[in-house]
């Protein structure tokens, strides 16, 4: 009984580890960046622990963006998810391109996808 309990749960951690060395760098930085902009806009966590998580996760997210520009596979590939990413650079890479533009990377993210303080301060809660 204890080996077949062994034996499952090795080759449940194989599939795991199979599944992380399968993603690629873009995805790696997609996923990262997606926990950093989940902290941000967390409304569970106060202030202190914002910053912890988004500290940490920018860090990696700083790496990560390093990685992807380094990346020669991706330079030869001309799929759609790669043209994309690199089309948006102030998105794809937002921790680089919010420190070009010298400012804060929830306030750059919210530019870029066309969200100002104004209208913010103009939106009303409702359905639709």
């Amino acid at each position: 009984m204890k080996n077949s309990k062994r034996i499952f749960v090795l080759m449940a951690a194989g599939a795991l580890w199979a599944n992380a060395v399968a993603a690629g760098t873009l995805e790696n930085l997609e996923r990262e960046r997606a926990i950093v902009l989940d902290a941000y806009l967390d409304q569970a966590l106060d202030p202190t622990e914002r910053e912890s998580r988004t500290q940490i996760s920018r860090n990696r997210l700083i790496d990560l963006e390093r990685m992807v520009l380094r990346d020669k596979s991706l330079a030869g590939k001309n799929t759609p998810h790669v043209r994309k990413a690199f089309d948006n650079y102030d998105l794809t890479f937002l921790i680089h391109a919010a420190t070009e533009d010298n400012r804060d990377v929830l306030d750059h993210w919210l530019e870029q996808i066309g969200i100002s303080t104004d209208s913010l301060m103009n939106a009303r809660v409702g359905r639709r």
